[in-house]
Protein backbone atom coordinates (compact mmCIF):
# COMPACT_ATOMS: atom_id res chain seq x y z
CA UNK A 1 0.00 0.00 0.00
CA UNK A 2 0.99 3.88 0.08
CA UNK A 3 4.05 4.79 1.66
CA UNK A 4 1.84 7.94 3.06
CA UNK A 5 1.56 10.47 5.63
CA UNK A 6 -0.50 13.38 6.61
CA UNK A 7 0.67 16.48 5.08
CA UNK A 8 0.62 18.98 8.01
CA UNK A 9 -1.62 18.95 10.90
CA UNK A 10 -4.33 21.42 8.99
CA UNK A 11 -5.89 20.63 5.72
CA UNK A 12 -6.10 22.99 2.70
CA UNK A 13 -9.40 24.43 2.45
CA UNK A 14 -11.84 23.81 -0.27
CA UNK A 15 -12.16 27.69 -0.19
CA UNK A 16 -8.37 28.38 -1.20
CA UNK A 17 -8.00 25.16 -2.84
CA UNK A 18 -5.18 25.98 -5.46
CA UNK A 19 -6.84 23.92 -8.33
CA UNK A 20 -10.54 26.24 -8.34
CA UNK A 21 -9.10 29.38 -9.67
CA UNK A 22 -8.06 27.87 -12.99
CA UNK A 23 -10.11 28.22 -15.97
CA UNK A 24 -10.14 24.52 -16.48
CA UNK A 25 -12.48 23.69 -14.25
CA UNK A 26 -16.35 24.63 -13.30
CA UNK A 27 -17.35 26.89 -10.41
CA UNK A 28 -18.75 25.80 -7.54
CA UNK A 29 -21.90 27.73 -6.09
CA UNK A 30 -21.56 27.96 -2.30
CA UNK A 31 -23.51 24.96 -1.12
CA UNK A 32 -21.55 22.89 -3.34
CA UNK A 33 -18.84 24.35 -1.58
CA UNK A 34 -19.79 23.97 1.58
CA UNK A 35 -21.27 20.15 1.44
CA UNK A 36 -17.46 19.07 -0.41
CA UNK A 37 -15.61 21.16 2.40
CA UNK A 38 -17.74 18.63 4.69
CA UNK A 39 -17.30 15.84 2.70
CA UNK A 40 -13.41 16.14 3.11
CA UNK A 41 -11.79 14.37 5.77
CA UNK A 42 -8.16 15.12 5.41
CA UNK A 43 -5.19 15.34 3.15
CA UNK A 44 -2.47 12.85 2.31
CA UNK A 45 0.95 12.91 0.83
CA UNK A 46 1.60 10.06 -1.16
CA UNK A 47 5.80 9.31 -2.38
CA UNK A 48 6.77 8.66 -5.50
CA UNK A 49 6.56 4.90 -6.52
CA UNK A 50 4.49 4.24 -3.74
CA UNK A 51 1.21 2.46 -4.39
CA UNK A 52 -2.16 4.05 -3.90
CA UNK A 53 -4.37 1.89 -3.73
CA UNK A 54 -4.00 -1.65 -4.90
CA UNK A 55 -6.11 -4.37 -6.98
CA UNK A 56 -8.94 -6.22 -5.22
CA UNK A 57 -8.80 -3.86 -1.92
CA UNK A 58 -11.80 -2.64 -0.20
CA UNK A 59 -10.60 0.88 0.59
CA UNK A 60 -12.99 3.19 2.88
CA UNK A 61 -12.45 6.49 0.67
CA UNK A 62 -11.82 8.03 -2.16
CA UNK A 63 -9.38 10.59 -3.62
CA UNK A 64 -9.26 13.34 -5.44
CA UNK A 65 -5.60 14.20 -6.78
CA UNK A 66 -4.57 17.84 -5.44
CA UNK A 67 -0.99 17.48 -6.99
CA UNK A 68 1.60 15.00 -8.64
CA UNK A 69 1.02 12.45 -11.34
CA UNK A 70 0.78 8.59 -11.20
CA UNK A 71 -1.12 5.88 -13.03
CA UNK A 72 -4.09 3.01 -13.41
CA UNK A 73 -2.66 -0.47 -13.81
CA UNK A 74 -3.30 -3.80 -13.68
CA UNK A 75 -0.92 -7.36 -13.64
CA UNK A 76 -0.69 -10.36 -15.10
CA UNK A 77 0.13 -13.53 -12.64
CA UNK A 78 3.62 -14.16 -14.38
CA UNK A 79 3.96 -9.98 -13.67
CA UNK A 80 3.28 -8.07 -16.98
CA UNK A 81 1.77 -4.94 -16.56
CA UNK A 82 -0.74 -2.90 -18.33
CA UNK A 83 -0.76 0.80 -17.53
CA UNK A 84 -4.52 2.04 -18.45
CA UNK A 85 -4.58 5.68 -17.58
CA UNK A 86 -2.56 8.61 -15.73
CA UNK A 87 -3.69 10.43 -13.05
CA UNK A 88 -3.55 14.32 -12.99
CA UNK A 89 -4.99 17.02 -10.68
CA UNK A 90 -8.24 17.20 -10.66
CA UNK A 91 -9.05 13.63 -11.28
CA UNK A 92 -10.89 11.17 -8.79
CA UNK A 93 -9.93 7.92 -7.88
CA UNK A 94 -11.32 4.78 -5.85
CA UNK A 95 -15.02 5.71 -7.17
CA UNK A 96 -14.94 2.10 -9.03
CA UNK A 97 -14.07 0.04 -5.76
CA UNK A 98 -17.01 2.46 -3.97
CA UNK A 99 -19.02 1.04 -6.76
CA UNK A 100 -17.50 -2.51 -7.61
CA UNK A 101 -16.59 -3.40 -3.88
CA UNK A 102 -13.17 -3.54 -4.71
CA UNK A 103 -10.85 -2.17 -6.70
CA UNK A 104 -10.29 -3.86 -10.25
CA UNK A 105 -6.54 -2.38 -10.88
CA UNK A 106 -4.28 -0.98 -8.90
CA UNK A 107 -2.80 2.70 -8.57
CA UNK A 108 0.98 4.24 -8.18
CA UNK A 109 2.01 7.56 -7.94
CA UNK A 110 4.81 8.81 -10.74
CA UNK A 111 5.65 11.80 -8.62
CA UNK A 112 5.05 12.75 -5.12
CA UNK A 113 1.30 13.24 -4.81
CA UNK A 114 -1.25 14.62 -3.02
CA UNK A 115 -4.41 13.81 -2.13
CA UNK A 116 -7.77 14.79 -0.66
CA UNK A 117 -9.45 12.30 1.09
CA UNK A 118 -13.36 11.67 1.40
CA UNK A 119 -15.27 8.78 3.41
CA UNK A 120 -16.89 6.58 0.84
CA UNK A 121 -19.64 5.85 2.84
CA UNK A 122 -20.73 9.23 2.59
CA UNK A 123 -21.11 9.26 -1.54
CA UNK A 124 -24.63 8.14 -1.21
CA UNK A 125 -25.58 11.66 0.96
CA UNK A 126 -23.75 13.95 -2.30
CA UNK A 127 -26.45 12.01 -4.54
CA UNK A 128 -29.25 12.38 -2.69
CA UNK A 129 -28.65 16.14 -1.82
CA UNK A 130 -26.81 17.42 -4.68
CA UNK A 131 -27.58 16.53 -8.18
CA UNK A 132 -25.10 18.81 -9.66
CA UNK A 133 -22.44 17.14 -8.06
CA UNK A 134 -23.60 13.67 -8.48
CA UNK A 135 -23.97 14.73 -12.22
CA UNK A 136 -20.19 15.72 -11.76
CA UNK A 137 -19.21 12.25 -10.56
CA UNK A 138 -20.94 10.61 -13.63
CA UNK A 139 -19.33 12.91 -15.98
CA UNK A 140 -16.04 12.28 -14.73
CA UNK A 141 -16.63 8.56 -15.51
CA UNK A 142 -17.82 9.03 -18.63
CA UNK A 143 -15.24 10.50 -19.23
CA UNK A 144 -12.41 7.95 -17.77
CA UNK A 145 -14.39 5.97 -20.72
CA UNK A 146 -13.94 8.33 -23.43
CA UNK A 147 -10.36 8.51 -22.44
CA UNK A 148 -9.89 4.72 -22.14
CA UNK A 149 -11.57 4.13 -26.00
CA UNK A 150 -9.10 6.68 -27.11
CA UNK A 151 -6.25 4.10 -25.61
CA UNK A 152 -7.61 1.31 -26.56
CA UNK A 153 -8.17 2.46 -30.29
CA UNK A 154 -4.38 3.60 -29.74
CA UNK A 155 -2.79 0.44 -29.03
CA UNK A 156 -5.20 -1.29 -31.46
CA UNK A 157 -4.92 0.44 -35.08
CA UNK A 158 -2.10 2.74 -34.71
CA UNK A 159 1.72 2.29 -35.69
CA UNK A 160 4.12 1.94 -32.86
CA UNK A 161 5.26 5.87 -33.86
CA UNK A 162 1.90 6.75 -33.38
CA UNK A 163 0.81 5.20 -30.01
CA UNK A 164 4.25 7.13 -28.76
CA UNK A 165 3.00 10.38 -30.29
CA UNK A 166 -0.18 10.12 -29.00
CA UNK A 167 0.34 9.42 -25.52
CA UNK A 168 3.29 12.04 -24.92
CA UNK A 169 0.49 14.22 -26.86
CA UNK A 170 -2.41 13.77 -24.67
CA UNK A 171 -0.08 13.84 -21.10
CA UNK A 172 1.30 16.72 -22.52
CA UNK A 173 -2.44 18.42 -23.24
CA UNK A 174 -3.95 17.32 -19.93
CA UNK A 175 -0.80 18.77 -17.74
CA UNK A 176 -1.19 22.28 -20.27
CA UNK A 177 -4.63 22.88 -19.63
CA UNK A 178 -3.62 22.44 -15.62
CA UNK A 179 -0.69 24.62 -15.81
CA UNK A 180 1.60 21.54 -14.29
CA UNK A 181 4.44 22.03 -16.53
CA UNK A 182 6.05 25.74 -14.45
CA UNK A 183 7.64 26.59 -17.60
CA UNK A 184 9.60 23.10 -18.02
CA UNK A 185 7.46 20.93 -20.29
CA UNK A 186 8.62 17.62 -18.47
CA UNK A 187 6.64 14.61 -18.21
CA UNK A 188 7.61 12.40 -15.30
CA UNK A 189 7.68 9.11 -17.33
CA UNK A 190 10.22 6.41 -18.08
CA UNK A 191 10.38 4.59 -21.10
CA UNK A 192 9.22 1.54 -18.93
CA UNK A 193 6.11 3.18 -18.24
CA UNK A 194 5.31 3.86 -21.78
CA UNK A 195 5.99 0.38 -23.27
CA UNK A 196 3.74 -0.91 -20.58
CA UNK A 197 1.48 1.69 -21.38
CA UNK A 198 1.44 0.86 -25.43
CA UNK A 199 2.12 -2.54 -25.05
CA UNK A 200 5.41 -3.15 -27.14
CA UNK A 201 8.45 -3.71 -26.00
CA UNK A 202 10.84 -1.63 -23.77
CA UNK A 203 13.14 -2.71 -26.76
CA UNK A 204 10.67 -1.44 -29.84
CA UNK A 205 9.54 1.36 -27.67
CA UNK A 206 13.26 2.86 -27.04
CA UNK A 207 13.79 2.30 -31.34
CA UNK A 208 10.38 4.30 -31.43
CA UNK A 209 11.18 7.23 -29.13
CA UNK A 210 14.55 7.48 -30.66
CA UNK A 211 12.48 8.51 -34.12
CA UNK A 212 10.44 11.42 -32.07
CA UNK A 213 13.80 12.37 -30.88
CA UNK A 214 15.06 12.91 -34.14
CA UNK A 215 12.19 14.70 -35.41
CA UNK A 216 13.06 17.17 -32.37
CA UNK A 217 9.50 16.79 -30.91
CA UNK A 218 10.76 15.71 -27.90
CA UNK A 219 14.12 15.26 -25.53
CA UNK A 220 14.03 12.31 -23.66
CA UNK A 221 15.87 12.58 -19.81
CA UNK A 222 16.43 10.59 -16.97
CA UNK A 223 13.04 9.48 -15.47
CA UNK A 224 11.08 11.54 -17.58
CA UNK A 225 10.00 13.06 -21.42
CA UNK A 226 10.46 16.76 -22.00
CA UNK A 227 7.87 17.92 -25.30
CA UNK A 228 9.49 20.49 -27.82
CA UNK A 229 6.21 20.30 -30.14
CA UNK A 230 3.33 18.81 -29.09
CA UNK A 231 1.71 19.81 -31.99
CA UNK A 232 3.58 17.81 -34.38
CA UNK A 233 2.95 14.64 -31.34
CA UNK A 234 -0.37 15.33 -32.71
CA UNK A 235 -0.74 15.68 -35.74
CA UNK A 236 1.30 12.68 -36.17
CA UNK A 237 -0.76 11.02 -34.21
CA UNK A 238 -3.88 11.89 -36.05
CA UNK A 239 -5.18 13.16 -32.75
CA UNK A 240 -7.29 16.45 -32.38
CA UNK A 241 -6.75 17.12 -28.71
CA UNK A 242 -9.07 16.38 -25.65
CA UNK A 243 -11.88 18.45 -26.97
CA UNK A 244 -13.30 19.75 -23.40
CA UNK A 245 -14.12 22.86 -22.50
CA UNK A 246 -14.69 23.04 -18.46
CA UNK A 247 -14.85 19.79 -16.85
CA UNK A 248 -15.64 19.38 -13.09
CA UNK A 249 -13.92 17.93 -10.07
CA UNK A 250 -14.64 16.95 -6.70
Amino acid sequence: MATSRPIHSFKTSCEQCPLRPLPHFREFSRDELEFVSRFKRGELAVDAGSTILVEGAHSAHLFTVLSGWGFRYKMLEDGRRQILNYIMPGDLIGLQGTIAGEMQHSVEALSPVSLCVFERDRLMTLYNKHASLAFDITWIAAREERILDEHLLSIGRRTALERAAYLIAFLFERGRKLNIFNGRKFIPITQQHIADTLGLSIVHTNKTLKKLAERGLIRWQERGCEVLNGEELMAIAGWEGLGEGKRPFI
